[in-house]
């Protein structure tokens, strides 16, 4: 597989030379090296400026910029241009426009304005890739490929005749015959019923309730759709240069894409991310180890992020001074080997023209956002012992995208169940605890984990059951919650009792769903188990209820109020060496945080240091046994680290510590150990 050059930490952005005169290309390179950048995103919106007709390249200008850059010593990592097909690619092939479930059709004069089944964009997809290849594939400045951009970001799917056509396609291969495509959709309910392929199409707008059978191949057909766009570019690449690594840029939790499986084409993984600069950290760290754990055996790259504030909110709020260099050392602190911005010089038209940048509209030597770039890279330059360390997690989330898409189809119980929901409510305490953090899926080996949290596991396709079943009886802790078990991998449901594939594992059934009116508090009683355990005298509870009846598992809090006082809410049942937990409601925060911290001490897990509230800790190791950690302090005031094992080289000031450390506010040590 192909590999990045070993050794450093990649610094740099996306660069739109295109968009300004090749004058200001020298003063470009001059402020980069000024400011540490080693790597630059170029080409990736040129699709109009590199070719102009079927066949006819304007490879000019690029390849100045490419011997500018190798010139400079800054890598170029090259994308295809194939996210904005040019206006006159459209005017030849208009039925590359994707259209909508309603019929309407969207135009030309944005961007990703294609449809991911199109022949026509996938053949000029081809030849453009094709011809990039094949003239740079020697060129000493190109270090990896970049392939499109943030798929799904603006048309996750398409409703026209070819997708409908290209559905059928995929179905056939899915299900083999009518026969059994009408059975897993469950066609007999409300006359849906196909007797030929012809009679199927995408679940366009309609009069009510779509059958989730059908909605959900969709959502799997419509990844799949965009990930064969991908592949197309990806197996050119291949063929003509093999030795260059290939990636795209995932986004911060897109509920489109299958990411796990894009990963497995991918040489390493890529994330954008921009959390709203007044909020937490929590978005950025939560999405930091999701993208980690696509491909944990190889380096991951924030790939987009901004420096001060971006273009698209209502109110653009801009990044407080150190924040940047704060949330992009908490990227590295989770396995980031690359930091890159959206973009390196602010552009002057165009709807991203007020988005930051690296280097903005006025004089560098005042600008806040050029020197906070400057010093940062500046700082990475020197700590490339750290590339290609890890993370080593006891913990993980169990994730699965498919239960994503099932979970959030209409009529439900409660319509306000979300994903995400149920990951972050596990997420925020493992953050606070510092403890490592993974995201395992149905492909993981999770006999390297002590706990696994499983939130809301509505879809339990064959296998996953069985699999974290072995898990437990390994010696782990399993931590599913409410409305989880209840239908198969079509969205059928599972006979024999509520969650049937967990009832002899948990030791319990739920009998009924009991969701309130609205997310008003009610409160847990915990048992003497519960007690026994660490857990409060009393829990919060809302938003979900259930009624569940034990057949063999300690109960550890109990329902307080309604029919279903006194009956269990929070269970717990040994199987082999390890415990299977199980919480029928919805907790509020400090519930959450009761929960994590009495499964991760019933598992003897613990932070890397002992540190105050809103200090995160992280470390990555290294193959040689070296140990990095990062103290970051998400604080606006000073704050003291005192534990007797921090000791070791702290690498930005290059001091030795003795136990303590001085953070300053939105201060970052990284101590190696």
């Amino acid at each position: 597989m192909p590999s990045l050059p070993p050794g450093r930490l990649f610094y740099g952005g996306d660069y739109n030379p295109e968009q300004w005169p090749e004058s200001v290309w020298l003063e470009d390179m001059r402020y980069m090296k000024e400011a540490g950048v080693n790597l630059v995103s170029i080409g990736i919106f040129s699709w109009a400026k590199l070719q102009s007709a079927p066949g006819v390249f304007h490879f000019g200008w690029l390849d100045r910029l490419m011997d500018l850059l190798a010139k400079n010593g800054i890598m170029a990592d090259l994308a295809t241009a194939t996210v904005s097909p040019p206006a006159w690619l459209i005017k030849l092939h208009p039925e590359i426009l994707p259209t909508l479930a309603d019929g309407s059709r969207q135009w030309h004069g944005s961007r990703q304005h294609y449809n991911p089944s199109s022949s026509a964009y996938r053949a000029a997809c081809a030849e453009l890739v094709t011809a990039l290849a094949t003239r740079y594939k020697d060129h000493p400045a190109l270090a990896m490929w970049h392939i499109n951009n943030e798929y799904a970001c603006h048309v996750p799917a398409d409703y026209g005749n070819e997708t409908a056509a290209a559905f059928r396609e995929w179905l056939k291969q899915r299900h083999g015959s009518l026969e059994a495509l009408n059975a897993a959709w469950g066609t007999a309910f409300w006359s849906q019923h196909y007797y030929d392929w012809s009679e199927i199409i995408p679940p366009r707008a309609m009069p009510s309730f779509q059958n989730p059978g059908q909605c959900l191949d969709f959502a799997r057909f419509s990844s799949d759709a965009l990930l064969e766009c991908c592949l197309v570019e990806q197996r050119i690449l291949r063929a003509i240069t093999p030795d260059k690594p290939v990636t795209t840029n995932f986004m911060e939790w897109v509920k489109a894409l299958d990411y796990r499986k894009w990963a497995e084409h991918l040489d390493f993984t890529c994330l954008d991310i921009y959390p709203e600069p007044t909020g937490s950290s929590r978005p950025l760290a939560q999405n930091a180890d999701m993208t980690r754990s696509w491909r944990p055996d190889v380096p991951w790259f924030i790939m987009e992020q901004v420096t001060t504030h971006v273009n698209w909110r209502s109110r653009n709020a801009t990044k407080r001074p150190g924040l940047m260099r704060l949330w992009s050392y908490a990227a590295i602190a989770r396995g980031a080997d690359g930091i890159c911005f959206f973009q390196w010089r602010q552009a002057r038209a165009g709807a991203e023209k007020f988005h930051g940048s690296m280097l903005g509209h006025g004089d560098p030597a005042t600008q806040r956002c050029f020197q906070e770039t400057k010093q940062l890279g500046n700082e990475l330059a020197h700590l490339g012992e750290i590339a290609g360390s890890k993370i080593r997690a006891e913990t993980a989330i169990y994730f699965d995208q498919q239960n994503w898409w099932a979970l959030e189809l209409p009529s439900k119980p409660n319509a306000d169940l979300k994903y995400n929901r149920g990951v972050e409510n596990f997420y925020t305490p493992l953050l606070r605890a510092n403890l490592a953090v993974d995201f395992a899926f149905a492909v993981s080996d999770l006999s390297r984990y002590k706990v696994v949290f499983a939130p809301a596991l509505y879809l339990v396709a064959p296998g996953v059951a069985e699999k974290l079943e072995a898990f437990v009886a390994a010696g782990g802790q399993l931590v599913l919650t409410y409305f989880s078990g209840i239908v198969d991998e079509h969205d059928r449901v599972h006979l024999g009792g509520y969650p049937a594939p967990f009832r002899q594992l948990l030791g319990l059934e739920v009998e009924e769903w009991a969701v309130p009116p609205d997310d008003r508090a009610s409160s847990l009683a915990i048992t003497p188990a519960g007690a026994a355990l660490g857990l409060p005298g009393k829990l919060a509870s809302s938003f979900w209820a259930e009624a569940i009846r034990a057949e063999g598992c300690e109960v550890l809090a109990t329902f307080t109020e309604g029919y279903l006082a006194g009956r269990p809410a929070l269970t717990r049942r040994a199987h082999g060496k390890g415990h299977a937990w199980y919480l029928g409601t919805e907790l509020d925060a400090a519930g959450y945080a009761a929960l994590v911290k009495t499964v991760t001490d019933t598992a003897g897990l613990r932070p890397p240091l002992a540190a105050p509230a809103d200090v995160e800790v992280v470390e990555r190791h290294a193959a040689d046994g070296t140990r990095y950690a990062f103290v970051l302090n998400h604080r606006d005031e000073p704050v003291t680290v005192s534990d007797p094992s921090l000791r070791g080289r702290e690498l930005l000031s290059a001091r030795d510590l003795a136990g303590a450390l001085e953070l300053p506010p939105l201060g970052v040590a990284i101590v190696r150990r």
